[in-house]
């Protein structure tokens, strides 16, 4: 993650924090640790500070370290339970899924410490879509992606973050999300979208 960046860059990112935002916790609630990836109980009364709302999930900073929260928690932070990011009109029956669609679903997808989604990232490497015909006939989205940093522990929830919602795609009937760490990741992968949200150019 960008957290074990060095120079401008790690400057910049802290300085992005413009959505921070101190709240207190009205009921306890299952995070996820950052960067560990381990589960932990937040408990009611707990004070933090929201510092990122993108991809329907908060980066929250506690005395004790940084968490995500779902967002289906968002109660508990006094937010609005926002709703699941739309997929396009149903497809036909037994049609395959709008590859734009899907792409349309990862760019929903974010890591809880940059607010830049998966794709202007670069962390997506391949995604395509095959015919499956077991256990049923239907179509799996097969999508290869990385990491900022390699060994991150947030990498199986971003994953299943985009695993769940390329299901919300029409005609898809499962994913597989992959993590790989070949070739590795480095900035010059961000799109030209991306480098302008972190002020890269």
């Amino acid at each position: 993650m960008f957290r074990v960046l060095r120079g401008p860059l790690s400057v910049l990112l802290l300085s992005l924090s413009m959505t921070n935002r101190d709240r207190i916790l009205s009921r306890e609630v299952i995070a996820t640790q950052i960067p560990s990836g381990d589960k932990a109980t937040l408990h009611a009364g707990t004070t933090v500070m929201i510092h990122q709302t993108l991809g329907g999930a908060y980066t929250v900073q506690t005395d004790f370290g940084l968490f995500r929260i779902n967002g289906a928690d968002a109660d508990a932070l006094g937010e609005q339970v926002a709703s699941t990011p739309a997929a396009k009109a149903s497809a036909a029956p037994g049609a395959a899924p709008d590859p734009e669609a899907v792409w349309a679903q990862l760019r929903h997808v974010f890591d809880p410490e940059i607010p830049v989604n998966i794709v202007d990232l670069g962390l997506v490497y391949t995604m395509d879509i095959e015919a499956i015909t077991d256990p049923e006939p239907g179509h799996r989205v097969n999508v290869a992606m990385t990491l900022t940093a390699p060994g991150c522990g947030m990498g199986p929830a971003i994953a299943e973050d985009a695993k769940s919602k390329i299901l919300l795609v029409a005609g898809v009937s499962d994913a597989d999300v992959r993590i790989t760490w070949e070739p590795a990741w480095n900035q010059s992968m961000i799109s030209e979208e991306g480098k302008m949200k972190l002020g890269l150019i």
